[in-house]
């Protein structure tokens, strides 16, 4: 009998399943339907040996019997072209009731196959004067290959088709495996006696197990724990399943470890890894070095196991449990209350970069309202992203009218977004978010490139406007490249810095004062001059302005109103305002709405005023008619 190649796939799939039985898995159902697709296989080599010995020895075991295995053979073949059918649906079709209706389809076609193979006739080529078989044809055969086509052709459809929602290694395997099984099937063909289609199926699992379905690729090298793409596709499972389960994130920030000697920290690390790998009911990733994530899918004990996990921290560690490690703690106790993978991860991101969240306690439950907060962030920060690559980014100027020279001398640039449907989105709606996924950053710079673009187009000398106030978050001002970058922006459009002014805040000086007074000094030597915005509603005082080299002070609208609203609010602004100008600075008080308000700012003594009294934030053509209607004598009738 030659069956040396078959023997040769038996020993190797042996070996691949020693491996593979040998390294700790997580329960994914890519990998039951690889271990079908290696069932299958397996079980077609062993029955091609079979149906040789069959063959073989048929005047033996009757001619009957011998055609009845050399059939079922080839049944085998459409279950291994079956299994692979459910390999790749299994990857497509992520909900349950979908991949069955689809599966129910192929395995009536399987089905109706089985009964072809066995009801056809099948019939021996002999050599040797009849002596020896040398292959068996026949429609039996045909309606084998007629069918495997059938389903190979049904892959390649699904590979290309689908392609998107394939894992990309997936598809590369799936691809070398079909190619590896069609040079068999030609070579067997052209050299009847090499039969090797058994075989190649070997070759085909080994390519499956080494590219993809290797338990190893989902583990964590330097702990054994479950990596972050093993986390990733069980949890892509979980959501597709609508399964509930809860999920713990253990979060070591830099004062974890506070409490242990430098010399220990790498042993106790290890200990808690040791013991989070035995924790039952349960699966641990590593999602990064500070970051260990904890699935249960069983929820009837998830809140027990998560209590006990806490009390085991809190008991210590190290060889007489005396070193104290204090993890930040995020407990989904329904973690499907979002629906997927990514959103999943980007909600612990959220959470962990949100600097309240641990500030009083070390334990944070995430509930559906906190989860419903991220998703209305995580869909401004898409709008944010759109907006900015499709030039959906505009500036809108608000008029600042002096009191000294009683026409309008400066304006503040304020941003706007447009969505998808061409609706303005005020800032309140995307400031804190840009600031927060430190968007702002790239914002910043596009506003005043736009700045710098109106100037250039419209000289400010001809409209008889002296700068542009242009506001700086607390995150730009932070940033130590703010100056060279602002530089080489008027640089490049060659704008006199003379007619930019940029607003600070009173928080943005104290959470980076040094960084921001090395910007203020290069882009003051550059020529560029600073108000402080906001003043009155920050934590600072009076003694605040005399540290910030700025030559405007801008009152916010809730003091303006104060004035009017508050006793005691009144002398403060009062004694405020002879403060500033007794240090020789400009006042701009914002919010003025009515005559009386702006007459009495006037009388104050308030240099600049800003409101809707005057005017409303307008779009760049807007506002250039309406400065040029103010220099015509046609002005709003409410300027005075």
């Amino acid at each position: 009998m030659h069956i040396q190649i078959q023997c040769c796939g038996i020993i190797l799939m042996l070996v691949l399943f020693y491996f593979y039985v040998h390294q700790k898995r997580i329960s994914l159902d890519t990998q039951k339907a690889f271990l079908g697709v290696f069932g299958a296989t397996f079980f077609c080599i062993i029955i091609d040996i079979v149906s040789i010995g069959a063959i073989e020895y048929r005047h033996v075991l009757t001619e009957p019997i011998a055609k009845f295995v050399a059939k079922t053979y080839l049944v085998t073949l459409l279950g291994v072209a079956l299994s692979a059918l459910s390999y790749m649906c299994v990857d497509i079709y992520t909900k349950r009731e979908v991949y069955q209706k689809q599966m129910r389809v192929y395995r009536l076609m399987t089905l109706a196959g089985v009964v072809g193979i066995y009801a056809a006739p099948l019939y021996y080529h002999y050599t040797n004067n009849g002596a020896d078989v040398k292959y068996t044809y026949g429609p039996s055969v045909y309606v084998t290959y007629g069918m495997a086509l059938i389903f190979f052709v049904r892959i390649v459809y699904l590979l290309r088709k689908e392609k998107v929602k394939i894992n990309t290694r997936r598809k590369e395997a799936v691809y070398l495996w079909l190619f590896i099984w069609i040079v068999a099937s030609q070579i067997q063909f052209m050299y009847t006696d090499i039969l090797i289609v058994a075989y190649a199926g070997a070759i085909g699992i080994m390519v499956l197990y080494l590219k993809l379905e290797n338990p190893e690729t989902n583990l964590d090298r330097s702990t054994g724990l479950f990596n972050s793409g093993a986390f990733y596709q069980y949890t892509r499972q979980l959501f597709a399943k609508k399964e509930d389960f809860a999920m713990l994130a253990i979060i070591f920030e830099n004062t974890a470890y506070q409490h242990v000697s430098l010399n220990k920290r790498e042993t106790i690390r290890m200990q808690i890894v040791e013991y989070l790998l035995k924790i039952q009911d349960a699966y641990s990733f590593k999602n990064a070095e500070d970051e260990y994530l904890i699935v249960f899918s069983n929820m009837e004990t998830a809140d027990k196991r998560v209590e006990e996990i806490r009390r085991r921290f809190a008991s210590g560690w190290g060889e007489y449990n005396g070193d104290t490690v204090k993890p930040c703690w995020l407990y989904l106790p329904h973690a499907n209350i979002v629906n997927q993978a990514e959103i999943l991860l980007y909600l612990i991101r959220y959470i962990r970069h949100d600097e309240k969240t641990f500030t009083e306690k070390d334990f944070y439950c995430v509930e559906k309202d906190s989860v419903e907060k991220i998703h209305r962030e995580r869909e401004v920060v898409q709008l944010l992203l759109d907006a900015m690559e499709n030039n959906r980014v505009e500036v809108f100027y608000q008029p600042i009218f002096s009191t000294s020279e009683h026409s309008i001398t400066s304006a503040e640039a304020l941003v706007r977004i447009r969505d998808s449907e061409g609706k303005i989105v005020p800032p309140g709606a995307f400031i804190d978010t840009a600031e927060k996924n430190g968007m702002i950053l790239r914002l910043g710079a596009i506003v005043f490139e736009k700045v710098c673009e109106f100037i250039t187009k419209y000289p400010l000398d001809r409209y008889g406007m002296q700068y542009i106030e242009i506001n700086l978050s607390v995150i730009q001002c932070g940033y130590e490249n703010l100056a060279q970058d602002y530089i080489d922006i008027m640089e490049s459009h060659k704008i006199d810095p003379k007619y930019i002014n940029l607003e600070i805040t009173e928080s943005a000086s104290t959470n980076a004062k040094k960084t921001l007074l090395s910007n203020m000094e290069d882009l003051m030597q550059y020529g560029v001059r600073f108000s402080l915005d906001d003043f009155g509603t920050g934590q600072s005082n009076l003694n605040y302005i005399v540290d910030m080299p700025v030559d405007i002070i801008k009152f916010d609208k809730s003091m303006t109103n104060s004035y009017f609203e508050n006793g005691k609010a009144k002398h403060v602004m009062e004694a405020a305002i002879h403060m500033i100008h007794g240090m020789n600075l400009e006042i701009v008080s914002e919010g003025i709405e009515t005559k009386e308000q702006y007459q009495t700012m006037e009388d104050l003594g308030i240099s600049h005023i800003q409101g809707y009294y005057f005017s409303k934030p307008l779009p760049e053509e807007e506002f250039i008619r309406f400065l040029e209607d103010s220099l015509h004598g046609n002005e709003n009738k409410s300027l005075p």
